[in-house]
């Protein structure tokens, strides 16, 4: 890895988004930090080796902003080798009578269309430069493959993350884009902290679950960034190794 290297990572001002800015930036990326509150974002930046991370205030929900994150990113590094999708929020919660309409706006403007959003202009830049290409990792999560009860703006959209992540994948073939995804389950982080003290289960029972060191994660991203564009990881999941995923239950 070498400095020349440019990465953007999302909701990069706490949680996995903070441990995957810093362990790139350890390996020598370069890294856009994005979230919607600098003060976070400047913490993050301290937290890494200096002038590697510089912080960009972004709501990725909106288009003028992540517009203007990708203008400062090609201002700055003058290319862009690795977007990170990683913002994302499960709040409100409920089954699908009991989200309304704003929350579902809510979710879907920061977990989806912010994600398509970050893609657009990735790709954009990513076409254009010279040499052409880039990585794109997305961050799904195990509702990208089964439900949490109570969670259907949450799960729909992480769903809809492994369709961008295959489209992006096919129409980025052509000019050396690469799209894979992570699939994360139990992280240990400030947004999953209430895993740990008692989750709802399909049964109706709350249990507590087992987690693991967000790092991890973090780590296997870095692992994915690294990889040279004509090798990638299409789909990785990482978990808790006991947690209630695969079985009955």
């Amino acid at each position: 890895m070498t400095a020349e290297k440019a990465a953007v990572v999302t909701g990069a001002g706490s949680g996995l988004g903070r441990l995957i800015t810093i362990a790139l930036a350890e390996k020598g990326w370069r890294v856009a930090a994005a979230g919607r509150r600098l003060p976070p974002l400047e913490e993050t930046a301290a937290l890494a080796a200096a002038g590697s991370v510089i912080p960009v205030p972004t709501d990725v929900g909106d288009a003028a902003s992540v517009g203007a994150l990708f203008d400062a990113v090609s201002d700055r590094f003058g290319r862009l080798d690795l977007l990170v999708n990683n913002a994302g929020t499960g709040a409100p919660a409920g089954a699908v009578d009991e989200l309304g309409p704003d929350g579902w706006q809510s979710i879907v403007a920061t977990n989806l269309t912010g994600s398509y959003l970050c893609a657009h202009h990735a790709v954009r830049l990513m076409k254009a430069q010279r040499p052409q290409g880039g990585r794109i990792i997305n961050n799904g999560s195990i509702s990208a493959h089964a439900p949490r009860p109570r969670s259907v703006g949450y799960t729909v959209t992480k769903h809809a993350i492994t369709g961008l992540t295959k489209s992006v994948s096919l129409d980025g073939r052509p000019y050396n884009i690469a799209c894979g995804q992570i699939d994360i389950g139990n992280a240990n982080t400030e947004m999953t902290g209430w895993i740990a003290a008692g989750a709802p289960q399909a049964d109706g029972s709350v249990k507590k679950e087992p987690t693991f060191d967000p790092r991890l994660a973090a780590d296997a991203v870095v692992f994915m960034a690294g990889l040279p564009l004509d090798a990638n990881v299409q789909f990785l999941t990482i978990t808790a190794t006991t947690m209630p995923f695969i079985g009955r239950g």
